[in-house]
């Protein structure tokens, strides 16, 4: 096996563990760290196919633990959203408005790692189920970071560990699902993919087991500190990107949660070497989980 192969196994397997130990943020960490050995263009597909199949086991693991109204609550507004994150996407206004969101996840995050508790919201309202899901659907399509507004209201809903990882799953499985149909009808989802994703398997596979003994073992204080540290790194990341000189510098890139993908150029017919960087390749014009994120986010 060549140095690129183990290196994506590496990546791959600390991505799931992420994603299977908190739910999200899983694109976060693995979109940019696999863009250095393979074309984006393989990378967005790979994440979402690798999403789709944590999605899927946790979701088989700890069904009993998917609080169904909220999942379902929050991915019915989040279809509505994409059309306004994409038309976001091509809007003048995307920096100052980007910055403005990356503010505000990192003042929530903060906010709530200092010891102040967010809202407490005792029993599903719809108010916040279509305000949440709806600003999910836009971060997805514009920015690909639909996690931050799931996290919020499972913050907000003080969901267990279990019930958080499990939800967000519940979430997210449709949603990826989506994302892949996209994939196959846009010819995004070639041979070399599914060849990528049946290598990663080996490494995948057992990171989504550690990751289930994890969370089920976290202490509901510490869980809710690396949730918000999880967010303050995704609203960090955001305000990096939308920074002067940055934003102009690299267009937007497509991230694992994304459920809405765009037309996308043609995908090269084999890999390139693992040596070079992949930043200077042709870039997709597809918007951005877990995680995966995106990231958060997913």
């Amino acid at each position: 096996m060549d140095h690129a192969s183990l290196y994506m196994l590496g990546i791959v397997f600390a991505a799931t563990l992420i994603r299977s130990t908190f739910g999200f943020g899983e694109a976060l960490f693995a979109v940019p760290l696999l863009a250095l050995v393979l074309p984006l263009r393989l990378v967005t597909p790979l994440v979402v196919l690798l999403s789709t199949t944590i999605a899927a086991a946790v979701v088989a693991q700890d069904w009993r633990h998917v609080h169904l109204r909220g999942s379902l609550g929050l991915l019915l507004p989040s279809l509505a959203g994409i059309p306004c994150g994409l038309l976001l996407l091509g809007s003048r206004y995307q920096p100052p408005l980007k910055i403005a969101l990356a503010l505000l996840i990192i003042a929530f995050a903060a906010y709530s790692l200092l010891g102040r508790k967010p809202p407490h919201l005792r029993s599903d309202r719809p108010a916040w189920l279509l305000g949440c899901g709806f600003c999910a659907g836009v971060l997805g399509a514009a920015y690909g970071m639909n996690g931050p507004p799931l996290v919020v209201y499972g913050t907000m809903r003080r969901w267990s560990s279990q019930q958080f990882r499990a939800t967000l799953q519940g979430y997210f499985l449709p949603a990826s699902l989506l994302a892949l149909l996209g994939y196959r009808l846009s010819g995004l989802w070639v041979p070399e993919v599914t060849h990528d994703y049946l290598i990663c398997l080996p490494a995948a596979i057992p990171a989504i087991v550690l990751g289930r003994w994890l969370n089920r073992r976290m202490h509901p204080q510490g869980f809710a500190r690396y949730v918000h540290a999880g967010l303050l790194a995704i609203g960090l990341g955001l305000l990096a990107q939308a920074l002067p000189g940055r934003a102009a510098a690299a267009p937007q890139r497509a991230s694992a949660s994304s459920t809405t993908p765009a037309s996308i150029e043609p995908p090269p017919s084999r890999r390139t070497a693992p040596t070079v960087s992949r930043r200077t390749s042709a870039p997709s014009t597809m918007p951005m989980s877990s995680e995966s994120s995106r990231a958060g986010a997913t």
